[in-house]
């Protein structure tokens, strides 16, 4: 993990096929509150994944 962030928070969910989408929403509106969301996947789930840059 990059050393400008923090990691707040993780949350595993159902697959979801655009929950990309949903991501990049959060990500682009968001940005001005300094917290970024990560995607990825675990044993055929998405996780997602709340930082807050330093």
């Amino acid at each position: 993990m990059d050393d400008k962030l923090t990691l707040i928070s993780s949350k595993e969910f159902e697959t979801y096929d655009d929950m990309y989408k949903v991501i990049d929403f959060l990500n682009k509106n968001l940005k001005d509150l300094n917290v970024v969301f990560g995607l990825s996947l675990n044993n055929d789930k998405q996780v997602i994944t709340l930082y807050k840059e330093k």
